[in-house]
């Protein structure tokens, strides 16, 4: 993988240009790289990532972005359109979590950038309400190893002790003994998912709620992957146990807009049982000479274009628009998952949903992955056990996907066997390049991490 791709065919800007370029140019180029790039997704071979795929709606958000890209959302008394959408976005959320069930506080939520940025905040609220309410110094949380990284980099982050339970490798879900082992007079929070990145299956929600009551403590469920898509399952009569604001002890829930709500990338929720939870992580500075400052989140400046392309989405959708597309997803899985079951030598972790990861106790299940990229199949992979996952979404729903991976698939399962005493070329990477050749996952690997350490190494020096 290259520092500076398209380098053979575009100029690389390693300074600013000495003129500004032409912008029918510039866009020209651009048009031609989007172009490219979209095809790699547009076969509806791709994993998760690309989670509507339909380019009018696409277009549509971008109109709505347009219309207030270049507005900062900070400033509500010239554009009360801000207040608007944010509040409206977050209502809406709220209402399909169910928040018409919390009858002794008052549900609120903030609008973030992403899944990461909402877990973020999420725990932050809970370092500052156990400090200010229990007097908590020494904090800690208690998540299943299966709860995304994002809880790693928050605790990080915020000097908290994060403490892993480990989850039930037949089943993927976490091992609640473990979780209440974990638990001490110091716990600010406990985490569980709806559902895991890794499986796609949802944690005992009921069960880690009726241990955060008991002990005092917070419960986030985060579904930032299913947040958008399982309350339409639910309607639709799939077996998805309650994880949202019906279930007694959930306190805080993230969902990410720019997955199943179809928005654009950079549009999260961190919705909340009680608005004194959100409240406690807003930061005030009244005596700076630029004046009164209060931020209710991390962020500053915002572009009220995300906001409005986000609002955009939602009320295009609907509630029957989300359920008519969460029906075809649901459909769509359950023929993948029948293909992966039709093989004695694949194994299905758990009992998942839209979204499941497969492995195999007969070969290394990463043979499966090299084959399946020579057919144009980008799986996320994972690890411990080395397993890949499908999440199924809008672009696998195209007429004959699903045969096509049923297909492919039968090949990939010979080719395992015939390789199963062989090491597999593909590694498990969040986020990036799951297949290829052994020498493509260590060179991308390199790169990664010599950016790391050193993100100036390849760059003229800063003068």
């Amino acid at each position: 993988m290259s520092d500076y791709p398209y380098a053979e065919r575009f100029t690389v800007n390693r300074q600013l240009p000495e003129h500004g370029r032409d912008r029918a140019e510039i866009l020209a180029e651009l048009q031609q790289m989007a172009v490219e790039e979209d095809s790699s997704w547009e076969t509806g071979q791709v994993s998760g990532s690309y989670y509507c795929g339909d380019r009018e709606h696409y277009d549509y958000m971008t109109k709505a972005f347009g219309l207030f890209g270049h507005v900062n959302a900070l400033q509500r008394d010239v554009c009360p359109s801000a207040t608007k959408f944010e509040g409206e976005i977050i209502a809406m959320t709220l209402d399909m979590l169910h928040a018409e069930a919390v009858t002794d506080t008052t549900p609120a939520g903030i609008v973030t950038s992403g899944g990461t940025a909402s877990i973020t905040h999420a725990m932050l609220a809970y370092r500052e309400q156990a400090r200010d309410d229990r007097g908590i110094i020494h904090p800690n949380v208690v998540k299943p190893e299966s709860a995304h990284a994002a809880f790693d980099k928050a605790c990080h982050l915020f000097g908290i002790e994060l403490r892993v339970a480990p989850i039930n490798p037949e089943t993927g879900i976490v091992e609640l003994d473990a979780v209440a082992n974990l638990m001490d007079d110091q716990t600010i929070a406990i985490v569980g998912s709806a559902c895991t990145y890794g499986h796609g299956v949802v944690d005992p929600i009921a069960e880690l709620g009726q241990l955060a009551l008991s002990h005092g403590t917070g419960l986030h469920v985060d579904g930032c992957l299913g947040g958008f898509i399982l309350p339409w399952g639910q309607e639709l009569g799939y077996d998805i146990p309650l994880f949202d604001f019906r279930v007694p002890g959930v306190t805080s829930i993230s969902a990410d807009i720019h997955k199943y709500g179809y928005g654009l990338k950079g549009s999260s929720v961190l919705a909340v049982r009680d608005k004194a939870l959100r409240n406690s992580q807003y930061f005030y500075l009244t005596d700076w000479t630029g004046g009164k400052y209060c931020s209710p989140g991390m962020d500053g400046s915002r572009s009220l274009g995300l906001l409005a392309a986000t609002w955009a989405s939602m009320v295009a959708y609907g509630k029957d628009g989300y359920l008519s597309h969460a029906k075809a997803i649901f459909s769509t899985a359950d023929k993948m998952k029948a293909a992966v079951n039709s093989h004695s030598e694949l194994r299905i972790i758990g009992a998942p949903t839209f979204c499941f990861a497969f492995t195999s106790d007969l070969f290394d299940i990463y043979h499966v992955n090299d084959f399946m990229r020579l057919r144009g199949w980008r799986f996320n992979g994972q690890q411990y056990p080395n397993s890949i996952h499908m999440a199924v979404t809008g672009p696998q729903t195209q007429p004959g996907l699903a045969e096509k991976f049923a297909a492919d698939l039968d090949e990939a399962v010979q080719y395992g066997i015939e390789r199963k005493d062989e090491p597999a070329g593909s590694a498990a990477i969040y986020g990036g390049v799951s297949g290829g050749i052994t020498d493509e996952v260590d060179e991308f690997i390199k790169v990664v991490m010599a950016d790391m350490m050193d993100t100036q190494q390849s760059l003229p020096p800063l003068v």
